[in-house]
């Protein structure tokens, strides 16, 4: 069974805690459209991806999905859990086959009882996600569509096999990536197919200029 990753959440982490984590992890096999958790669930457990996509959903209060992101191999979540035993904010679910690693809080916190040193790495760790989840919330509410829909094509892009590959999201799936409606998404990307930035392709979208894209997400255009 592979180890927990050194990425994202944990990248900062000492090599004790990671060899803790990985020595509590158990592994999850996932079907496609599999749920992990839904939101409302009691958080319980850390997890990092193993194999295949994950997608982080939520449900507005109007009773409309916002999907969040894509998780790939590597990435580690539900770190919250570690913390608080609330409930989830958001749902995961598998996009494909996918193999997840599980670590249960309850097993952390007895670890923790057993070597309290530990203790310190997580609240630093805890401190770094915070700051990470305050920026992305401040996108998501204060910029505009055309900023957040550029770096959330940029930021899918780097999910595709190959770099430049058809993103392939539908335009009310982008919508929903965003927090905006189709019809918004559609016309700034009838404007991007226009200026050579973007072309449709069947099922989706291919960008054709990385770099007027990374200008549109450049955050001095508010």
């Amino acid at each position: 069974m592979n180890g927990f990753p050194d990425t994202g959440f944990l990248s900062d982490a000492s090599d004790r805690l990671k060899a803790m984590l990985s020595a509590q992890a158990s592994e999850i096999t996932l079907a496609r459209g599999q749920v992990l958790f839904e939101q409302g669930d009691e958080g319980n457990a850390l997890y990092a991806v193993v194999e295949g996509t994950l997608e982080v959903s939520f449900l507005a209060m109007s009773g409309r999905k916002l999907s969040l992101a894509l998780m790939r191999p590597g990435e580690v979540f539900g770190e919250i859990a570690l913390f608080d035993r609330g409930p989830r904010t958001a749902t995961v679910s598998a996009a494909e086959p996918s193999r997840v690693l599980r670590v249960r809080s309850s097993d952390v916190m007895a670890q923790i009882k057993s070597h309290p040193e530990l203790a310190v790495d997580l609240i630093r760790l805890a401190g770094l996600r915070m700051r990470y989840m305050g920026s992305q919330l401040n996108e998501q509410v204060f910029l505009p569509l055309p900023i957040r829909l550029a770096r959330k094509l940029l930021l899918l892009s780097g999910q595709q096999d190959d770099r430049g590959n058809q993103i392939k999201l539908s335009q009310s799936e982008l919508a929903e990536f965003v927090g905006a409606t189709r019809e918004a998404v559609s016309k700034t990307l009838s404007v991007w197919k226009r200026e050579g930035v973007i072309d449709a392709t069947r099922g989706g979208l291919a960008i054709r200029d990385f770099d007027a894209l990374a200008k549109l997400a450049d955050s001095d255009l508010i």
